[in-house]
């Protein structure tokens, strides 16, 4: 198997996890979106995937894809090699939240797995990354997220940042001005109904006004 999970490869399995995380296929102008390729592009390396063997995805034309076991496993491989590895820069060379992404995403596909575990070992085994994303165990299991958006909470709810959603660095500073980092605590001042808008207190910085654009993407 290992023969044939090229870099491109891995880019697939990855972002077709991520689209299918909430149990609906992942469409092919999704993840042409997110791969900057063509549709037809995808439909071809979704059938390629489909036909190997043993298969890792699962693909029905207009109905986009999903992943097999074995695609499933692929995906958590380097998925943990990406957040471990997000871990690494931000906590021993002294990286930013919103500098770590593009450097995790050329390191994921070539560091060994004895590298692997020797991070993970110097880290002590670290659960989440630096965006509060849960990193896949050593075998490849993902633990259960109980986060919600901060978007399900209404006035005079309270929570802590448990992850931030997006991995666009203008996103994550702007983030990191209101204070919505993970671990911040967040209490809910006002809600409106027509626009979806809350006003939070988070921590000891002023209120802010915050919208859908925000409130989905972060997790209590």
């Amino acid at each position: 198997m290992s023969e044939i999970l090229t870099q491109s490869i891995q880019d697939y399995l990855k972002q077709i996890y991520d689209l299918s995380a909430d149990g609906t296929p992942a469409s092919t102008n999704d993840l042409a979106a997110r791969l900057g390729v063509a549709p037809a592009s995808v439909t071809g390396m979704l059938q390629r995937l489909s036909n190997v063997s043993p298969a890792l995805v699962v693909y029905k034309k207009h109905q986009g894809a999903t992943l097999t076991v074995e695609g499933e496993r692929a995906a958590l491989e380097v998925i943990r090699h990406h957040r471990l590895l997000e871990t690494w820069l931000v906590q021993t060379l002294g990286y930013t939240w919103d500098e770590v992404h593009e450097e995790a995403c050329r390191l994921e596909h070539v560091i060994s797995e004895d590298f692997e575990r020797r991070i993970a070992a110097a880290l002590g085994n670290p659960v989440r990354d630096p965006h509060g994303d849960l990193i896949p165990t050593a075998d490849l299991t993902m633990p259960n997220d109980d986060t919600r958006p901060l978007a399900s909470l209404r006035t005079g709810e309270a929570g802590t940042v448990k992850r931030v959603h997006g991995a666009d660095p203008a996103f994550l500073r702007h983030l990191q001005g209101l204070g919505l980092v993970p671990g911040a605590q967040v209490h809910v001042q006002a809600y409106s109904e027509f626009d979806g808008n809350l006003t939070l207190q988070v921590d000891s910085h002023p209120a802010c006004v915050v919208g859908l654009a925000i409130t989905k993407q972060v997790f209590v």
